[in-house]
């Protein structure tokens, strides 16, 4: 049930067979699993059978199951040479990232890997070094004098985590509740300027799906998954970094969480002008039964549309937002954009404010797939393509209404 990931793509060439070999009796989860190129194109073959995991892979069904061995191939071949070039790899993961290889993806487009491979090991020993040693300084001592200022912190988390994703089992363990909430409250107590606001909790969650994704079979739900089953090593290890991961991704929004959340005041603001612009209808339907855009989107902003889409949603939609440039802050604004035009029909059939509300706050994604995500995002790309640098973009205009 459970495997060591494959990481030819964290590691040089001639160290792949050695390591397999040194590490072949050792039990689940421990060290890092290193597999040949030509064993990941066998591995990626197999994938067309996958069922629970297949969800959150980055194609889009078994018709293109050939299609889609060819992409992880490419994948794997420009992760595994000595100099990954992230241009070409942010192109390929645009249109989203097999899920075998999405560990390593993520962690190089968001810098917390090196391009070169022979730097990664030492980097990723060192990084989750350096959070252990954090939670040792942070974390245990929480309690003690020094840190009293941030008990009301930390009792804010403890609250929200059991709260957070209640339909899925794996976010309801004790373990995992733990995880999230140490790597919660290290990141706080080092970001005094915003410390914890709620709906970062729901922020971790992909990143820890991801990185466990590497350690499990491909035919185990991984929103059931036991992790009790994992070595402690291990886990400490997918806790690191989903820490880090979560600490690149508010790097770039963290004005989304300062004091009166400026960045995500302004994001709605943005968007309300940009849909006066691409469906004038919609915004007037909205203004005339007194919706007011913050009430429905200062969600999307904060929590950055996970709770309005599945995980498994979620997670191929980060693909594309760590390929393109502020993905998280600036390109969230066009999905977030062409998420709601995607809505106008049934929007426009709602005839008062109860009506509307009730439809934005509960909207019918359970079953969204990646080709809806695929779709969502040539939209938003379009939209981008449109009006990033149209002079008159984004800037407020009250004084008169903006056509389509």
């Amino acid at each position: 049930m459970i495997r060591r990931p494959p990481r030819s793509t964290l590691f040089p060439y001639t160290t792949l067979f050695r390591s397999v070999l040194h590490h072949h009796h050792h039990g689940p989860g421990i060290g890092v699993r290193q597999t040949s190129p030509n064993r990941l194109q066998h591995r990626s073959r197999q994938r067309r059978t996958r069922s629970p995991s297949q969800l959150y892979g980055g194609g889009s069904s078994d018709e293109n199951g050939e299609r889609e061995v060819a992409r992880l191939d490419k994948f794997c071949q420009l992760l595994s040479g000595p100099n990954t070039d992230l241009s070409e790899l942010r192109r390929l993961s645009w249109s989203g990232v097999p899920a075998s290889v999405r560990g390593t993806v993520w962690r190089l487009l968001s810098g917390y890997l090196p391009t070169n491979v022979e730097r990664r090991a030492a980097t990723l020993s060192h990084k989750r070094e350096e959070y252990l040693n954090y939670v040792k300084q942070y974390y245990d001592t929480r309690l003690e004098d020094i840190y009293k200022d941030y008990q009301e912190t930390y009792r804010q988390i403890h609250i929200d985590i059991p709260r957070m994703s209640p339909l899925v089992p794996i976010f309801q363990q004790d373990i995992v509740q733990e995880i999230f909430e140490r790597i919660l409250y290290v990141w706080a107590v080092r970001h005094p300027a915003s410390g914890y606001v709620q709906g970062m909790n729901d922020l971790v969650t992909p990143f820890f799906v991801v990185f466990l994704q590497e350690l499990v079979d491909d035919d185990v739900d991984i929103e059931t998954f036991d992790v009790s089953q994992l070595s402690e090593q291990t886990l400490r290890d997918v806790e690191a970094d989903t820490f880090w991961g979560m600490s690149k991704l508010l790097d770039g929004i963290q004005d989304n969480y300062t004091f009166a959340q400026p960045g995500i005041q302004c994001k709605v603001i943005q968007l309300k002008e940009l849909i006066q612009r691409i469906n004038d209808k919609l915004h007037c339907h909205l203004c005339r039964h007194h919706v007011e855009y913050l009430q429905f989107t200062f969600r999307w902003m904060n929590n950055l549309l996970m709770r309005e889409l599945p995980l498994r949603c979620t997670i191929r939609l980060w693909d594309t937002y760590h390929s393109e440039p502020e993905g998280f802050a600036t390109f969230h604004l066009y999905v977030c954009a062409a998420f709601l035009n995607f809505w106008s029909e049934d929007l426009l059939r709602e005839k008062d404010f109860h009506g509307l509300m009730i439809f934005l706050q509960s909207l019918p994604t359970q079953n969204w797939d990646n080709e809806k995500i695929r779709l969502l995002m040539a939209e938003a790309f379009r939209l981008k393509f449109m009006f990033a640098d149209a002079p008159n973009h984004l800037q407020s205009n009250s004084s008169q209404s903006i056509k389509k």
